[in-house]
């Protein structure tokens, strides 16, 4: 899926690119790179869109975003909240491709290749992870180089990360494509809140509502109707999560659904587990 195609910009004698950001938000809108993308989330909260999947986010977490990956860090609707972030930059693929086809590095490009889809470091790794990618950072030259191969073998090495997708892979599309999607999804995350009837999301794409249905799932292998009950059910587990104290009822009306016995079911239907269920294990 070619969506906002990025080149990250970088000095022609750097192979390693390391990018600190503070902004009021995090970059929104669903893109990609030839990189490989580990980041640090140091301040900020929201939810990741990876491919046709959703996690929420928070500080001190760690995420492995795949080179080309579809992706976006898209900031919580909070006043006066700022984002902060520490990310490595690297494409094995380019210019470091014959260092990774050294004998003493097939290892770890069979770790790369394990994962062409991103995962989240487990919380237990994430302090050496980022010391790790913090002594990267100080060194320079051949030292900052050999801080890089650590910090891949010490990834290597972490057991169970958490993959961001599961299932088939998306069907990669043209750039054309690419953009419709980028539209489409940032359209949805925009306006969950809403009522969204498939007349109005089919004439933002520019398509009828049968050929959107089609297209749609061929891209994301979900139903436009199943894709947003996963935007809507992800935004009240995240309410419910954080101990609001807003009743179920209101959290699913303010989520976009408009009655609590859809957003009883289609909860139980996404996380296994009934709303007020999800609200006491987040509590233990």
């Amino acid at each position: 899926m070619k969506v906002l195609q990025f080149t990250i910009p970088v000095a022609p004698d750097k192979n390693i690119i390391v990018q600190k950001e503070r902004l009021p938000y995090f970059y929104p809108y669903l893109h990609r790179h030839s990189e490989i993308q580990l980041t640090w989330i140091q301040q900020g909260s929201g939810t990741l869109v990876a491919d046709n999947s959703m996690h929420a986010f928070r500080p001190g977490e760690i995420y492995w975003l795949a080179g080309n990956q579809p992706h976006v860090f898209r900031s919580d609707k909070e006043k006066g909240a700022s984002a902060e972030s520490f990310t490595l930059f690297f494409d094995p693929n380019g210019k470091l491709a014959p260092v990774f086809e050294l004998a003493e590095l097939k290892p770890i490009q069979a770790f790369i290749d394990k994962f062409p889809r991103g995962f989240k470091v487990p919380e237990r790794a994430v302090p050496t992870v980022a010391s790790l990618m913090q002594e990267l950072d100080r060194s320079k030259g051949a030292l900052q180089f050999t801080a890089f191969i650590h910090l891949l073998h010490h990834l290597r090495g972490i057991a169970d990360p958490e993959p961001l997708v599961s299932g088939a892979m998306p069907t990669a599309v043209n750039e054309q494509e690419g953009l419709r999607i980028g539209a489409i999804y940032d359209y949805i995350m925009k306006h969950y809140e809403t009522d969204i009837p498939l007349d109005d999301i089919a004439r933002h794409a520019n398509m009828t509502p049968q050929a959107f249905c089609r297209y749609f799932k061929k891209h994301t292998r979900l139903t436009f109707v199943e894709f947003l009950h996963e935007v809507r059910v992800h935004e009240a587990s995240k309410l419910l999560a954080a101990g609001t104290e807003e009743s179920i009822a209101a959290i699913a009306y303010r989520c976009g659904f408009n009655s609590i016995a859809t957003f009883n079911r289609v909860f139980k239907t996404v996380t296994g587990l009934a709303p007020r269920e999800f609200a006491r294990e987040m509590e233990e």
